[in-house]
């Protein structure tokens, strides 16, 4: 699969309660999530595209491999922390891919994350039904 190389580049990714360290290798385009092709950890084609966004925009297809190691979260939560990890990862290699990165606004980390449950709310904002009598 992957071979360990010394030289590579690291980007963390963050969504929501997920966190991704992602190194990237110079390679032929595969990608391992927690030790396993994320093929097989996201299952959605979906997913997939959102994991494989920073190359498509940047024209890296199947140029690195990436090995990620991801905690906390959901699986959306954690493919959208893989996509900003790979961003960072290859904004460091070139200012252009930077740029590209930057317009698509995949370096920009998602602040959005659950609100608060409030005293008296059965959840954040949702009220206890009303009752007239």
């Amino acid at each position: 699969m992957i071979e360990k190389q010394k030289e590579y580049l690291h980007g963390t990714g963050r969504r929501k309660t997920a966190v991704a360290q992602v190194k990237l290798f110079k390679g032929n385009g595969a990608i391992l999530v927690d030790g396993q092709p994320f093929e097989e950890r996201f299952n959605r084609v979906l997913y997939r595209q959102t994991i494989l966004k920073p190359f498509e925009i940047t024209g890296t297809m199947g140029k690195y491999d990436a090995v990620v190691k991801v905690n906390g979260g959901g699986i959306t939560g954690q493919c959208e922390a893989i996509r900003h990890g790979i961003a960072r990862a290859l904004a460091e290699i070139d200012e252009k891919f930077h740029h590209e990165l930057r317009e698509g606004g995949l370096l920009t980390r998602d602040p959005r994350i659950k609100e608060r449950k409030k005293p008296g709310l059965k959840r954040a904002r949702k009220a206890p039904q009303y009752t007239k009598r």
